[in-house]
């Protein structure tokens, strides 16, 4: 029997006994030997230690793994942890390990990963040190310079529990003066700062700018710590983001810059500017089938562009919410309906009101109670349709699998303004007798 094959059951014992201990001597060995380590070990022990090791430390001695030892790990490791593994894999080998994932945790796994466009998820680095909060400081001191000479990715060294939720930031004074003894969750500080990974990057830079911090922990919605952002890079990400989403809105690229070539810049905006001539034709032929009465009552031409105007203002009113709300994930997919209703409701109060008032200062200008009748109904009917239209293009647009970013407000604009003129101009002709004679 080889030396080995006697260890091997001491080994064992050793890690099933202690097992914070049992992994902290592991990740003081070279690579090498604790990866060979971690293979000999019953596959649910080694599951443990896994969950147990600096995450990224863990990734880097799976990198290399076999496949029948990676199928059997992924076999045993729960979704966060599979996650937190993979984003710290080079690419090679977490094509390997997903190989091995079954379809129900590659499922749980890119809901995980899918972080929104514009989200501070798509900008911070996983390369943290977090230590368990029962470590002493003592264990803590010795990590953190076994650790060091593979890398330091930040000043900041946090405080998570079991489950790898953040509980704490150590101050490196406040660690090396403590006690030896004395636990990680004793010395950490608690007044923490994180950012939730789905807030959007312009948020997340004014937060950090506010409070003038370099960086800050990125956590998710259990409090789960996935990362860091640092503020210089958050701050160039959100402006570069602003750019792109006021391109898209206007149906212009995203990856448009001011001194790209004159045919790019072409090929990007002409199919756009096609769609909103179309839609535009669509509008002037709703008007031009009430050409009869528009000649017999000109007043109604004055009056085509404030249905227009408020329509399309009170739609993007919508927009906007509803686009916040699925960039910051706020909206789950049986509240659809709900939120379309609830936009419907703002939209009828508003026409309510504006109606109202449009109907005053029509009244009092054409002398005629009956033009600010049909101005006020067409008002209510344009902005109910506004926010209807704002909330649902963009769900519509996210469901067949469209940016929604992209040129909602085109779409939008064209919708109010068909429907409110269909709506205005045809409240006209019902009451044309009362409104001419």
């Amino acid at each position: 029997m080889t030396d080995n094959a006697i260890l091997m059951p001491v080994v064992q014992k050793f890690f099933e006994y202690d097992l914070d201990t049992a992994a902290h001597i592991l990740e003081s060995m070279t690579e090498e030997e604790a990866a060979d380590v971690l293979k000999t070990l019953p596959i649910t022990l080694s599951v443990r230690v896994v969950k147990v090791l600096q995450i990224s430390y863990a990734a880097t001695l799976l990198k290399d793994a076999d496949d029948e030892f990676l199928r059997e790990m992924t076999s045993h490791l729960d979704p966060q942890s599979a996650t937190s593994i993979l984003m710290r894999l080079p690419r090679e080998a977490r094509e390997r390990m997903t190989r091995h994932l079954s379809e129900k945790i590659k499922g749980q796994i890119r809901e995980l990963l899918e972080y929104p466009e514009g989200s501070i998820g798509r900008t911070m680095t996983t390369d943290i040190i977090a230590l368990k909060m029962e470590s002493r400081a003592q264990e803590a001191i010795e990590k953190i310079r076994s650790l060091a000479k593979r890398r330091f990715p930040s000043s900041y060294v946090y405080v998570v529990d079991d489950d790898n939720r953040l509980v704490g930031v150590l101050n490196m004074r406040d660690l090396m003066l403590a006690d030896p003894d004395k636990t990680l969750d004793e010395i950490s500080r608690k007044e923490l700062f994180a950012l939730h990974c789905f807030m959007d990057r312009h948020e997340a830079a004014g937060e950090l700018a506010k409070r003038k911090f370099f960086a800050a922990p990125v956590v998710d919605s259990e409090n789960h710590i996935l990362g860091i952002v640092k503020a210089e890079r958050m701050i160039h990400g959100a402006q570069e983001d602003a750019t792109k989403d006021i391109q898209l809105m206007f149906g212009a690229g995203g990856d448009e810059r001011v001194f790209s070539t004159i045919w790019f810049s072409l090929k990007k905006r002409l199919p756009w500017l096609h769609i909103n001539l179309a839609t535009a034709f669509l509008a002037a032929a709703v008007v031009a089938l009430f050409e009869g009465i528009i000649a017999k009552l000109t007043i109604l031409a004055v009056f085509l562009p404030v249905v227009a105007g408020q329509g399309g203002n009170a739609g993007a009113q919508s927009l906007a919410v509803v686009m916040r709300g699925i960039v910051m994930r706020e909206i789950p997919k049986d509240k659809f309906f709900h939120l379309v209703l609830k936009e419907g409701k703002i939209g009828a109060i508003n026409g309510i009101v504006i109606g109202a008032v449009t109907a005053l200062v029509a009244w009092l200008w054409y002398g005629n109670p009956y033009l600010g009748l049909v101005i006020g109904l067409g008002m209510l009917v344009n902005l109910i349709v506004a926010g209807l239209a704002g909330a649902s293009i963009p769900l519509i647009m996210k469901k067949i699998g469209i940016d929604p970013a992209q040129s909602s407000s085109i779409i939008l604009t064209t919708v109010t303004d068909v429907l409110g003129f269909l709506a205005f101009l045809g409240f006209a002709v019902m009451f044309q007798n009362a409104l001419i004679g």
